[in-house]
């Protein structure tokens, strides 16, 4: 246990007694525990393998790199579409940990046996992420905004893209580019 995680689970109320339970889990597989995004965070020779969360309706093991786990026991959920790498198990009680404490420990045996093979999943290039007619047409009549836009990287170039593509209406995809084109233009992300 690393005494600066401490504080996480002692000032969670809701889901304490099962994040206590994870924990545990994680760290009998071997794994280091660090304090990352603020979250307990279990490592394998400094890389991340699985990651403890809570939301309102859940807490959970977050694997990630969970695509690449052989998912027998169909448990590892991917939070929406646009995610590529990580896959969660969920939990809304105690006792589900318990009876999947064998189960959640060959899964982070599998994770650790991923980062010993160096294995990465296949990200899908920003070019391959749809680009709202909206961004396209400023794209095409602003040469700077395509020169700032092209120099970020492509994680910030695809927060931008699945940003601006979301909403159902061209009216709001529009409010949207128009709203980030100045941090585009100083090379900052959505969330900088």
């Amino acid at each position: 246990m690393n005494p600066k995680v401490d504080f996480y689970f002692d000032k969670e109320k809701k889901w304490q007694k099962e994040q206590e339970q994870l924990r545990k889990i994680a760290l009998d597989c071997g794994l280091t525990e660090e304090l990352k995004w603020g979250t307990p965070c279990y490592v394998f020779q400094k890389s991340n393998v699985v990651l403890i969360h809570s939301f309102k309706e859940y807490c959970a093991f977050l694997f990630f790199k969970g695509a690449l786990l052989n998912d027998t026991n169909n448990i590892l959920i991917q939070q929406s579409k646009n995610v590529q790498a990580a896959r969660q198990i969920r939990f809304t009680n105690l006792q589900e940990i318990i009876d999947l404490e064998s189960i959640l420990k060959t899964y982070i045996y599998e994770a650790v046996e991923i980062e010993k093979a160096g294995l990465k999943v296949v990200l899908k290039k920003t070019t391959e992420f749809p680009v709202s007619e909206e961004f396209q047409q400023k794209l095409d009549k602003i040469p700077d905004l395509k020169n700032a836009f092209e120099a970020l990287t492509p994680g910030r170039q695809r927060a931008y893209l699945l940003h601006f593509s979301q909403p159902k209406q061209s009216k709001t995809r529009e409010s949207r580019v128009e709203k980030y084109i100045p941090m585009i233009l100083d090379g900052k992300g959505l969330n900088d």
